[in-house]
């Protein structure tokens, strides 16, 4: 399997990467748009330079050695989403080129090429109604055409769809941590095409087919597998594989044939005679250097040195830079890495998975997880309490000591307050108090769930199984 893969990624400046319009997602249809993107008559393009530095910054991110000077180009081509009829893009002369992306596959790691990373406008959206044979008419929302957009292509470098898959995540976790993307496929902020064909044993490269459609990751996997299994066939058949653009059809997980593959002069590309070619000089180039945060892996090696947590650990606290943030910020106060650690893989990623949202996108704060943790450590709260208090934190914020007092949640440690609950439980189980001296931990465990019970989960742990020890010892 022989898998090249085209990733458009669309940019979070402010407005459009030739005019003013803003790129904001889900405004009511053309309500950003003007004569500019529109392609009326007389009106000129004027270059995004925060689009161009944030090419540059993904660039360098992603080792591309960024050629001194570029142009942009008009690609023709019938675009029913494109006003203008026409797309502005960049040919043989891209801001970037020659980089590559390190994937881990089953502990093994492999270099991914990146040939290119070119700048282009987005087109609008297309919405049909109704079917071919009843009223079908399409609708056109030009609010997305011209928004900036990154084109990523790969070397045919990727062998299977587990490889293409962490392609894909790495592309975007990176893009993210720059904050140049949202990256988010459910918007179309990223998408993905693949360029896919089978090398026989010879190493002789077979004809490709061009997938598009693929929103999601999942899609990307199980569209490679079935185009793959579809190509293999048709080859054991003496069938030839033609070279054409394909969809991806998600109801019936099939590729389908669209259309006939183009090649590069079917768009008729010539030099955008409305644009001066870009020089990037080494100036600028070094200030987009500074711009640059620490990078993922590196961030991770010095997670791994510094905290003493396991690169495993560290690798997914720096899939997200909000996380990788907070869990630094949270360990100033309370510096005891593994156990911040622990917290935020576990929890408090389970709890933000089922809200759907990111750290930075709720109203907890690195120091009251820190005030948290303390808390539980001095025994002022429970475990079980802190689940129930991380809750509360991040979905209205606050500080934990408030929280706790408000909701009646500390602690309750003293033996004169816990000897009656035990007593009336051990009474109350004297079978199962007798399993415990022969030894049945379970019984122990029992005993202890039903104090926690009736104290509403604010018992301390230690003391609770230190008294119910003592006083089965007493009664049985």
């Amino acid at each position: 399997m022989v898998v090249g893969l085209e990733v458009h990624v669309e940019l979070l400046t402010g407005s459009k990467l030739f005019c003013g319009c803003s790129t904001k997602f889900g405004s009511a249809a053309n309500s950003q748009v003007c004569p500019v993107c529109l392609g009326l008559p007389g009106v000129l393009p004027v270059i995004n330079r925060k689009a161009v530095e944030f090419l540059l910054m993904s660039a360098l991110s992603l080792d591309c050695r960024i050629p001194p000077r570029s142009k942009f180009d008009r690609k023709n081509y019938f675009y029913p989403d494109m006003p203008k009829n026409y797309q502005i893009s960049q040919y043989d002369m891209p801001l970037a080129v020659d980089g590559h992306l390190v994937i881990s596959v089953d502990g093994l790691e492999k270099k991914v090429r990146i040939k290119r990373i070119h700048m282009e406008e987005d087109t609008g959206k297309s919405i049909h109604q109704g079917t071919i044979d009843q009223s079908l008419s399409t609708l056109e929302d030009y609010n997305r055409a011209g928004v900036p957009l990154l084109e990523i292509v790969s070397e045919p470098d990727i062998s299977s769809p587990e490889e293409a898959h962490a392609y894909l995540r790495g592309i975007r976790d990176i893009l993210r941590w720059l904050k140049v993307s949202d990256c988010k496929m459910e918007e179309g902020s990223l998408r993905c095409d693949a360029n896919v064909s089978i090398r026989d044993a010879g190493g002789n490269m077979g004809v490709k087919a061009e997938i598009k459609n693929m929103n999601s990751f999942k899609a990307v996997q199980k569209a490679l597998s079935f185009e793959i299994r579809r190509q293999r066939e048709a080859l054991g058949r003496g069938d030839k594989v033609v070279q054409e653009t394909r969809g991806w059809d998600e109801a019936r997980e099939a590729t389908f044939s669209m259309r006939s593959k183009e090649f590069a002069h079917d768009y008729r590309y010539f030099p955008e005679p409305d644009l001066v070619p870009l020089e990037i000089g080494n100036e600028w180039l070094d200030d987009v250097r500074r711009q640059l945060p620490e990078l993922p892996e590196k961030r991770r090696g010095r997670f791994v040195s510094d905290y003493k947590i396991s690169a495993y650990d560290a690798g997914i606290l720096v899939s997200s830079r909000p996380m990788a943030d907070f869990f630094e910020e949270t360990v100033k106060n309370y510096p005891q890495p593994k156990a911040v650690a622990n917290w935020l893989m576990g929890d408090v990623a389970r709890l933000l998975n089922t809200a759907g949202l990111d750290i930075d996108g709720t109203r907890l704060l690195p120091s009251h997880l820190a005030e948290m943790l303390k808390m539980i450590e001095s025994g002022a709260i429970s475990g079980k309490i802190g689940k129930s208090l991380l809750e509360e934190m991040l979905a209205g914020g606050g500080e934990p000591k408030v929280i706790v007092q408000k909701k009646g949640w500390l602690q309750i440690s003293g033996e004169e307050e816990l000897r009656p609950v035990v007593s009336r439980i051990v009474a109350a189980n004297i079978e199962v108090a007798r399993d415990v001296l022969a030894g049945k931990e379970k019984g122990l465990r029992f005993m202890i769930g039903q104090a926690m019970k009736e104290t509403q989960g604010k018992a301390n742990p230690e003391t609770l199984n230190r008294l119910l020890n003592e006083e089965i010892g007493k009664v049985v």
